[in-house]
């Protein structure tokens, strides 16, 4: 199964979303802010990753944006998991390299879609 790096500042976003890949069969990594994401984005080089936007020190969109420009990382597909759920956040988002963008409150099924559909098989 995948490895699937999981970034928000909010520990109960953090438990709910790791329920959710975990009960999936992926493994998890857990990074608290978009800083700390790049950093385990790199040591770890995971299979996927879902990122929060609105997050201290370095913001989900900064984040995004560092990954997918590294080459090292810039393999790795990110899918943003935020409240933030204007047309303009969307457009923003994938623009800074998101391959998909899932609003909270995270409705299971899609979030579940969302990973077969960017996870390989």
């Amino acid at each position: 199964m995948a490895r699937i790096l999981i970034v928000d500042d909010s520990p109960s976003q953090l438990l709910g979303l790791k329920r959710i890949v975990e009960k999936l069969g992926h493994e998890t990594l857990t990074a608290e802010d978009g800083a700390a994401g790049v950093e385990v984005a790199k040591r770890e080089i995971p299979d996927l990753i879902l990122m929060d936007v609105v997050m201290p020190n370095l913001n989900g969109f900064q984040a995004t944006r560092t990954i997918s420009k590294d080459a090292a990382t810039a393999h790795i597909p990110v899918v943003l998991v935020t409240t933030k759920d204007q047309e303009t956040d969307r457009v923003w988002g994938m623009r800074q390299g998101a391959k998909a963008y899932v609003t909270k409150p995270i409705k299971e099924e899609e979030l579940v879609a969302t990973l077969k559909d960017l996870l390989p098989a």
